[in-house]
């Protein structure tokens, strides 16, 4: 009795009974069946430790495995059910699918072998061993375009072999490099995706793809793939360097555009210029600067269309720079050149809708021009204040008052010119009749007015009808 009582302590302590083994296989099949994977996982882990023996605890709970997509999870439990009971035909034929599409070719052939040798006429394992020999000679044939610098022969050969092994790391990599020679890092992104999740540590795959989202302007997905990088190895040096750099960067870009929509220029300005000193050898970055920088010149016109102009020629398609270069224009007055950029615009992106009212604005503009135009008559640039046109309007009513000026003909002259700056003064210093004409209307213009005809004097009468006057001006 005693002997009994200490084997049936043993086995409390070494494992399960057979009566709760027994539970926890049938829990796991009811939860696997239920899709209830992680809870079926969890009871087929108790049921191995348990009985660690048994080979079919294993290959149901490799079954859990491959049903969650951790085929990597699932090779070593195949493997000890196969070592347990080597004539497991469904586990040896599991695991040879399992290896053929990790893309090994050659222990793929010998599992599929082992199932003919015990069952010739197997016929998934035949077609499944056709398709290992395939793939050995399709890698060979693409190793050897490698090989020979035929990056795109490459490339349409790892095709079929990905097809045949999407559980390959080394046939996505090698299609990742012959992407990047090719000229293609958003092919090769794609590829080197799955690739850092189908090998333990892909610490280089992680590398990498953050230096292409680097290269092509995507801070934000090169900080987060060097980032887990360093989770894998916080001391690796390569994704370190990188990683200060990237961060470096995205935090100055960041600060740039918050600053933009703060409306604060100049500070987003000298952040943009730190941003072409932070990494001057990535095209993409000091081009967004130019573009960045040119948008934030425009308060400074003559400025803009310098620095819009170089951006220009750096990319001569960016629809975001002739619009920029445009309504530096316009502030300068240039607007031809202002509908030239538009159109040019248009042409690249025909779809835009604020190239296509920023085109109809400039050509409204240009038209305007040639009749009246009211910075023009005071002097005043587009972007000019209300205090700004006031002064200006004091100066020139005070030079061209009509009591200045003796004969009958110098008189007649003043006085349009007088009518004209008045005009202007009535027009930019209410802000909804300004709005109207830099959008290109002249809300003083008669065929603009409600039921025909129009006024010239913005007051409503003409102090100068009935020839001689004599008073005193105030210039308010």
């Amino acid at each position: 009795v005693i002997v009994n009582r200490n084997i049936n302590a043993v086995e409390c302590v070494l494992g399960a009974t057979p009566v709760e083994i027994e539970h926890h296989l049938e829990m796991g099949r009811k939860l696997l069946a239920a899709g209830q994977l992680a809870e079926a996982l969890s009871h087929y882990h108790s049921a191995v430790e348990g009985d660690s023996k048994n080979y079919l605890t294993y290959y149901k709970r490799a079954a859990v495995f491959l049903a969650m997509g951790k085929s990597k999870s699932a090779l070593p439990d195949l493997s000890q059910a196969i070592q347990l009971k080597p004539d497991f035909l469904a586990a040896r034929l599991q695991r040879a699918n399992i290896l053929l599409k990790q893309g090994s070719t050659q222990e793929a052939r010998e599992d599929f072998q082992a199932v003919l040798k015990r069952s010739p006429n197997h016929e998934e394992a035949h077609d499944q061993l056709r398709k290992a020999e395939e793939l050995e000679l399709l890698q060979e044939e693409a190793h050897e375009a490698h090989h020979r610098g035929d990056y795109s022969t490459t490339v349409q050969v790892l095709e079929k072999v990905i097809e045949l092994s999407p559980w390959d790391p080394e046939s996505r990599e090698l299609r990742a490099e012959c992407y990047i020679r090719l000229g293609d890092p958003r092919k090769a992104i794609m590829d080197l995706t799955p690739a850092t999740r189908l090998r333990a540590d892909n610490r280089a795959a992680f590398l990498k793809l953050s230096q292409l989202h680097y290269s092509l302007g995507d801070h934000h997905d090169s900080l987060n793939q060097v980032r887990e990088c360093l989770k894998l190895d916080q001391d690796d040096k390569e994704c370190f360097a990188h990683y200060k750099q990237a961060k470096k960067l995205s935090k100055q870009l960041d600060s740039a555009e918050e600053l933009i929509s703060e409306q604060r220029y100049q500070e987003a300005t000298e952040k943009y210029e730190s941003v072409m000193r932070t990494e001057p050898n990535v095209a993409f970055y000091t081009n967004k600067a130019k573009e960045r920088i040119c948008f934030c010149l425009m308060k400074s016109a003559e400025e803009a269309v310098d620095i819009c102009s170089e951006a220009h020629q750096r990319e001569p398609q960016n629809i975001h720079i002739l619009r920029d270069r445009a309504e530096a224009y316009i502030l300068l007055q240039e607007y031809e050149k202002a509908v030239e950029d538009y159109q040019e615009a248009r042409e690249f992106d025909q779809d835009n809708q604020e190239i296509r009212e920023g085109l109809d604005r400039a050509q409204k503009l240009l038209k305007q021009s040639h009749k009246r135009d009211y910075y023009k008559i005071l002097g005043v640039s587009r972007s000019a204040n209300k205090q700004e046109i006031i002064k200006a309007y004091r100066k020139l009513a005070q030079q061209w008052h009509p009591d200045n000026f003796q004969s009958e003909a110098d008189k007649k002259e003043a006085e349009k010119k007088f009518i004209d700056i008045a005009s202007a003064k009535e027009v930019l210093t209410d802000p909804e009749m300004r709005q109207k004409f830099d959008s290109g209307e002249d809300p003083l213009d008669p065929e603009n007015q409600q039921g025909g005809g129009g006024r010239e004097w913005p007051f409503g009468f003409n102090p100068f009808e009935g020839g001689n006057f004599h008073f005193k001006f105030h210039y308010n």
